[in-house]
């Protein structure tokens, strides 16, 4: 076995149906007197039952909220935290809610408490995200990974399919990653393999049964390792390039993930056999850029970026970008190898070993 080095990320995880019930407990154990909750605009009425339920603890609702928070927006969350006095965020939504409130953290320093109601898994990690000009700029930091995470099978259930579905494929692009990081090793393989596994078992009864709790459930525990995953670890070809996609293309973040993934698993597979191998067996397929793919289409998800409004003269551009500054990656990372990645993105084709 090779050397590495494990360093477990601190937090606390409450899991279960019924779970959002202690919100209030949770908060009060952290020492917290007024929390702002925060939310996409049409989770606003969500935010307001958690504002609620934490009564005289609750500053006030921020309900603005937008995927790859922009800058503008995480300026006005940081003046309103400060205008209420507020000293922790409770962050009700999905990647674009817990990043919002990480881009308050990151000023400011003040706890999170995430209520996932998505399958990004992103509330388990320290990396932090924002977009500006255009670009969208990322790096870790310690103080913006949550304290706390409540997972309620609850607050999946009303979850259309269309965001479901690419949600937890997004949980899984990071699971893959995390397999074949730089700094990979083998704890934090099983619980990306895992990962893996759960998702690809349940997003298919998720979207086919939206009233089957269970299989929300299982997408949730999937989500809490993939985020765990990613977030112990680097990251790799994959994210530059949505982080790319969505940043200077405004494409949306759980559907460029969907679209990417399985490419980028093609593009990495003879540079990263033992990350494969496992890939392969989570989905019981020995071909797993093509069984990813496949997932992704029998959910009913889109699978090409043409679908989500980029042009095909944004490839050239695109693959400009991705190939500045890139993150490590264990196949070298090519300006032609890209364009072609790009180009079997946008037209949806299925890759293959």
């Amino acid at each position: 076995m090779r050397s590495f080095v494990y360093d477990a990320l601190p937090g606390r995880v409450v899991f279960g149906v019924g779970s959002l019930d202690t919100i209030a407990d949770e908060v009060a154990r952290l020492g917290v007197a007024k929390a702002l909750v925060l939310s996409t605009p049409p989770q606003r009425e969500q935010a307001e039952d958690v504002a609620r339920r934490l009564g005289s603890a609750a500053a006030g609702v921020f309900a603005e909220a937008e995927m790859h928070v922009p800058i503008e927006v995480a300026a006005r969350a940081r003046d309103e935290a400060r205008r209420l006095g507020a000293d922790a965020c409770v962050a009700v939504g999905g990647g674009s809610t817990t990043g919002l409130g990480k881009a308050i953290a990151l000023a400011y320093g003040l706890p999170i408490i995430a209520v996932p109601t998505t399958f990004a898994g992103s509330e388990m990690t320290p990396i932090w995200g924002l977009t500006e000009d255009g670009i969208k700029k990322t790096g870790r930091d310690p103080k913006v990974l949550p304290k706390t995470v409540i997972y309620d099978p609850t607050l999946v259930m009303t979850l259309p399919v269309s965001i479901a579905g690419p949600s937890g494929m997004n949980a899984i692009a990071h699971c893959v990653e995390a397999l074949y990081a730089e700094n990979g090793n083998p704890i934090i393989s099983m619980m990306a393999e895992e990962g893996i596994r759960a998702l690809a078992r349940s997003l298919p009864a998720v979207v086919g049964r939206p009233d089957d709790i269970e299989a929300r459930s299982d997408a949730q525990y999937g989500a809490w390792l993939a985020g765990a995953s990613l977030g112990s670890v680097g990251m790799a070809l994959h994210h530059k390039l949505c982080h790319t996609l969505g940043g200077s293309f405004n494409l949306p973040h759980a559907e460029t993930h969907t679209i990417v993934i399985p490419h980028a698993t093609a593009y990495n597979y003879r540079a990263a056999p033992e990350a494969m191998a496992r890939i392969a067996r989570a989905l019981g397929s020995d071909d797993p850029a093509g069984a990813i793919f496949d997932l992704g289409t029998a959910i009913g998800a889109r699978m090409a970026l043409r679908d989500l409004g980029m042009t095909e003269a944004d490839l050239d551009r695109a693959a400009d970008l991705a190939v500045e500054n890139p993150y490590y990656n264990p196949r070298p990372i090519t300006r032609d190898g890209i364009r072609a990645l790009l180009e079997d993105a946008f037209h949806g084709r299925r890759p293959s070993r």
